[in-house]
């Protein structure tokens, strides 16, 4: 089950975060999970969100770069060694995580992780093979 997760090139400038979140929040759009990675000029901020497409179209509008990606969502046991287990899954099929960040999940004893992997159907399958949940979209937004 594909989750839509936006792509938001970030120039490293005091207030840019700020004026993503003020956008967002100003269409009343809800992050769900975000993660960022940084260089010395720019970053790439990642987010989840309840409205993927609604919060694309309010970026671009206001300037920002974005894309939409499809990841996948596992929800992992949250005890140590889980996101172990799904990991060395991935690995025994042949198949490389490109990132991943972990977010609050509502389940108790779970952990959600989104996963960008170069075929998300054949992860989830080989995933969902081995009894690991996959999340959906009304899962996680």
């Amino acid at each position: 089950m594909v989750i839509k997760q936006l792509s938001v090139f970030v120039e490293n400038q005091p207030g840019r975060l700020s004026e993503i979140t003020d956008v967002l929040s100003g269409r009343e759009i809800n992050i769900r999970a975000l993660s960022i990675a940084d260089t010395t000029n720019f970053g790439i901020l990642r987010l989840i969100v309840d409205h993927p497409s609604r919060a694309e179209s309010a970026l671009k509008e206001q300037g920002f770069t974005v894309s939409q990606t499809s990841v996948i969502g596992v929800g992992i046991e949250d005890r140590p060694g889980g996101l172990a287990e799904a990991l060395d899954i991935l690995r025994e099929a042949g198949m490389d995580v490109e990132y991943m960040y972990a977010f609050v999940s509502h389940a108790e004893k779970t952990a959600y992780v989104i996963l960008r992997v170069a075929d998300n159907d054949a992860a989830e399958k080989v995933l969902r093979d081995h009894g690991i949940p996959i999340l959906s979209g009304e899962d996680v937004y």
